[in-house]
């Protein structure tokens, strides 16, 4: 087991009395670190298995009955879920039994798609549950191979001040081309490294069809699969729902339907155009990013070899950047991530929205910045003088950098 940084903040909040929903995409390690936050759960149940998922299928309310014949005790019995949303049903016998009595027993529903609940309209318990997600590695989880030196740093565009003491260590530290190649899932920084393409290949191929198929998410999975890749093909840039569904050989309404069954898997989000700025002439259509710059290379079907990240290493480093500053957003539990790009070709890669600040971040992967460099940041920041105070610029370079007063470029290793 390895540190995770919600960990900390999981353990105080499964004390409190409500259900306790976990959500996030496959392989981001829910279970594995469920199991280690509730050793002593009482029931755990896990309908990724075909037998116990028929079982429960056929018959929700043996929940009702299981949980019913535990002995009573002055604590509460713990009760995991896992791959909940297989059996939509389970929700009801789950609220059947916390609206009987809610210091009885303590339920944790762990899955990794929303679709199928939101299709069958499963119950989530709305006034009885507390949400969570599970991402991928952040940078703190899976610290850099080339650490910067011991010395005060100044603070990056969205610090993630730790919730509590994490008793694990972390995962082994990683270079960098190493995250763009392979991303940050724990099951694939963990892997040997022998063997992390084939898991990635297998993730996007097997899983993806094994869950799409089952649940019959999608009619036409060739179809699909050419839209996956054009897709991850295209991951951070603007979505071109014409060009994909020409390409793909479907349907616009299809295109969208896919696109929004990638967010629903947690495999994907989407990045909204900057709309609060005085320029003209603002480009608004939102951008699609794969929520793992590994998975995203798999999908694309890249070759998985460090030769095909250093053809072309600066899209894959924006992207890596744009998920970490995602993933960060998404445990804070506020604000949001945009961009801006105008007509005349001025771009900013993303704007963090926090707290009520605006904090413009550029990505290169130069290892030494210049002022020009910082051209579309500086002029945001003289746009929004009120809610922009500094921006960044997220590079190779070994050391920050004060570009300007308002300007500091930051290693990757410090965002």
């Amino acid at each position: 087991m390895f540190g995770r940084w919600v960990a900390p903040r999981w353990q105080k909040k499964f004390g409190a009395p409500y259900v306790h929903l976990v959500f996030g995409a496959r392989q981001t390690g829910k279970s594995t670190l469920l199991r280690a936050l509730l050793p002593d759960a009482a029931v755990w149940l896990d309908f990724s298995r075909p037998a116990e998922r028929a079982e429960y299928l056929r018959n929700p309310d043996r929940l009702v009955q299981q949980c019913r014949a535990l002995p009573r005790s002055a604590r509460r019995a713990t009760v995991v879920v896992d791959e909940a949303q297989n059996v939509p049903a389970i929700f009801d016998a789950v609220q059947h039994l916390y609206d009987s009595d809610q210091r009885r027993w303590r339920f944790v529903l762990c899955g990794s798609s929303a679709r199928k609940l939101r299709v069958t309209g499963a119950n989530l318990l709305p006034g009885r549950s507390f949400l969570h997600h599970l991402y991928p590695l952040l940078l703190v989880e899976r610290p850099p191979a080339r650490a910067p030196e011991a010395r005060p740093q100044p603070p990056g565009p969205l610090p993630m001040p730790a919730p509590g003491p994490v008793r694990e260590p972390w995962f082994a530290e990683a270079e960098l081309f190493e995250r763009l190649l392979f991303g940050e899932l724990p099951v694939v920084a963990t892997a040997a490294r022998s063997q992390r393409a084939e898991l990635l290949r297998a993730y996007t191929v097997v899983y993806l069809e094994e869950e799409l198929r089952r649940e019959a998410l999608v009619k036409n999975w060739p179809a699909f699969a050419r839209f996956l890749q054009l897709a991850a093909a295209e991951a951070g840039q603007m979505i071109n729902y014409a060009g994909v569904s020409r390409e793909a050989g479907v349907s616009l309404p299809t295109v969208k339907s896919y696109y929004q069954l990638l967010e629903d898997m947690f495999l994907g989000f989407r990045v909204t155009a900057f709309s609060g700025s005085p320029r003209k002439s603002l480009l608004s259509t939102e951008r699609f990013y794969f929520f793992d710059v590994g998975v995203r290379n798999a999908a694309a079907e890249l070759p998985l070899e460090t030769a095909a990240v250093q053809a072309n290493p600066g899209p894959v480093f924006e992207q890596w950047v744009g998920i970490e500053l995602w993933k960060r957003l998404r445990y804070l539990g506020s604000g949001k991530l945009h961009y801006l790009r105008t007509k005349a070709g001025a771009e900013v890669d993303f704007i963090i929205a926090h707290r009520g600040r605006l904090t413009p971040v550029e990505v290169k992967w130069t290892e030494h910045p210049a002022l020009a460099d910082a051209r579309h940041l500086l002029a945001f920041l003289r746009e929004h003088p009120r809610h922009a105070r500094h921006g960044y610029l997220i590079c190779r370079c070994r050391t920050p950098l004060a570009l300007s007063s308002r300007v500091t470029a930051l290693p990757w290793s410090c965002v």
